[in-house]
């Protein structure tokens, strides 16, 4: 028998480092070649890592939310004959808990000196606890404000974990040190039970989370685009009344290999036409090389919610997809992002990003932009609304473009020109078919 240790390989171009998402198997279990054995999470793509050989798991080099660097040890296997590990590592002890402090015991309190030593006087006996409704109703504090409650640590964990504070319990132990009888005097007070000493108690309690997975790529990535990014803010109102009737119409009558249609197909198909006249925004800005990237290709990032967070995969080559043939993209990306079986290439290339809040939409938002994209454009809520109309007050559907553009790239006039033009298009949407828009 011999040691086997596998080392994580290069799993993509440029890659030195990947994260370990979730395990598959755990130490002690029996793993067959080529069988997935881990989850390794690379910019914004899973990657699944399979087993080399075949054999029993002696160790798992890391655990979830750990960074492992491309060649460096992920698993060691027991195999058959001769591994590739003269030894294995041996694992340091775990150390040994400490002992609980013990609670020390009160002084004794003094006698009074005016009393005679031949005097013996008998020991008060001990008081009995206050109720739980009784002090909760006079408000009063069963000892003198600030006084510290004296409780063991026992005590102390159990009241904690129940929401009690000990502050409101009477101590009937020496010196009014809290026992765990008082406890459950307080607790069974007035017939409540757990309920009545439980009742409106701060809860105290204490969730840590680890940041790890997509989730601590979102947030890196969050907080490097806002550091280096000055974002310019747009946002405008559209009637998409005409719109609507349409995407209603045609969704009606489509054929059923067909997506519904949604708004972001007509949004992406409005950008086709309008991009060719501002083609600075079609970019990806390298700012540490002071090169932009302009592209003749519309790659669009569909900004998709997941169980695991916020992920962006795209549709390439917008320019040459019918409105039908987006909404199928779409959908499909959607789906393989929010499943995971989204491919590195479905995640990354994006030149231009849109976005949607779905039905939650709100009326405006400051969408985040997807560096090194220089500009974002979402969808928000539409909403029936009074509106003027030749004179006349009529109700029409509104909808907000709020959008998000790169200042270093992009200046204000030409983000609002390309808003503009996009309204446009939405409020005549024939204007989305016409020969030569494009």
């Amino acid at each position: 028998m011999g040691i086997y240790t596998f080392k994580l390989p290069d799993i993509g171009e440029g890659i030195a480092e990947a994260e370990i998402a979730e395990w598959k198997i755990a130490v002690g279990d029996t793993v067959d070649e080529d069988q997935g054995i881990v989850d390794m999470l690379t910019d914004k793509a899973a990657v699944e890592i399979e087993s080399p050989v075949a054999g029993t798991v002696k160790e798992l080099c890391g655990e979830a939310g750990s960074m492992i660097a491309v060649g460096g040890p992920l698993i060691r296997i027991e195999i058959e004959g001769d591994g590739n590990t003269d030894e294995a590592e041996a694992s340091e002890p775990a150390p040994a808990p400490r002992p609980e402090p013990k609670p020390e015991a009160p002084a004794p309190a003094p006698a009074p000196e005016s009393e005679p030593k031949s005097v013996a006087k008998p020991a008060p006996a001990p008081a009995a606890p206050a109720s739980a409704a009784s002090i909760r109703q006079s408000g009063a504090l069963p000892r003198k404000a600030g006084e510290k409650p004296l409780a063991s640590p026992a005590v102390r964990r159990r009241a904690q974990s129940l929401g009690i504070q000990l502050a409101f319990v009477p101590g009937s132990g020496p010196a009014g040190r809290i026992t765990q009888q008082d406890l459950d005097a307080f607790i069974q007070a007035d017939a409540g039970g757990a309920a009545a000493g439980t009742q409106r108690m701060p809860k105290p309690g204490v969730e840590d989370i680890r940041i790890i997975g997509l989730r601590r790529r979102i947030a890196t990535a969050m907080q490097q685009t806002k550091q280096r990014i000055p974002h310019f803010a747009y946002v405008e109102e559209v009637d998409v009344t005409e719109l609507e009737s349409l995407r209603q119409h045609l969704n009606a009558t489509k054929r059923e290999d067909q997506s519904k249609l949604t708004i972001l197909p007509f949004l992406a198909r409005a950008l086709v036409i309008s991009v060719p006249h501002h083609p600075q925004v079609n970019a990806r800005f390298d700012d540490d090389a002071d090169i932009l990237h302009r592209y003749d290709a519309l790659h669009v990032g569909v900004a998709t919610q997941t169980p695991g967070g916020l992920v962006v995969p795209v549709m390439r080559h917008a320019e040459a997809k019918s409105l039908w043939d987006m909404a199928g993209d779409i959908r499909r990306l959607a789906d393989a992002a929010r499943s995971g079986k989204a491919s590195r290439e479905e995640l990354s290339g994006s030149t231009i990003t849109i976005t949607s809040l779905g039905a939650m939409g709100g009326i405006a938002s400051t969408p985040v932009i997807n560096a090194p994209e220089v500009a974002i454009i979402g969808v928000n809520k539409i909403m029936e609304r009074p509106t003027y109309v030749n004179g006349q007050l009529v109700p029409r559907l509104i909808m907000n473009l709020s959008s998000s553009f790169d200042h270093r790239i992009v200046d204000g006039w030409d983000a609002a020109a390309l808003i503009q033009r996009i309204k446009g298009l939405l409020e005549h949407p024939a204007t989305l078919f016409m020969e030569g828009e494009a």
